[in-house]
């Protein structure tokens, strides 16, 4: 099956498709030089495999690529992040305590 994901910067969110079907999204809102991740979705017809790490990955890559501060409050973003230590120096120190970071 091919997975890609996408940012729809017109709805301002990261989608994920499955053969070329929508599986899920993680919504954000842009200001300046950050991205706030606010929710994540992953329609349970696709869920258990790997699709919403996958998304993650994608969408704080770019925000990497593209130099924004991450602010993960989505709890699955934040918590991807977690798992995932390589990825906190998104999150600016000053507020990594406010997310547990």
């Amino acid at each position: 099956m091919e997975q890609s994901v996408t940012d729809n910067a017109a709805k301002s969110r990261f989608e994920i498709h499955d053969d070329g079907e929508l599986a899920g999204f993680a919504e954000y809102h842009r200001s300046g030089n950050e991205i706030a991740f606010i929710h994540t979705e992953i329609d349970p017809r696709f869920e258990g495999r790997g699709l919403g790490s996958r998304l993650a990955r994608a969408a704080l890559d770019t925000a990497r690529e593209q130099q924004l501060a991450v602010l993960p409050y989505c709890p699955f973003i934040r918590g991807w992040i977690t798992k995932h230590p390589e990825y906190a120096d998104l999150v600016p120190t000053t507020h990594r305590a406010r997310f547990g970071l």
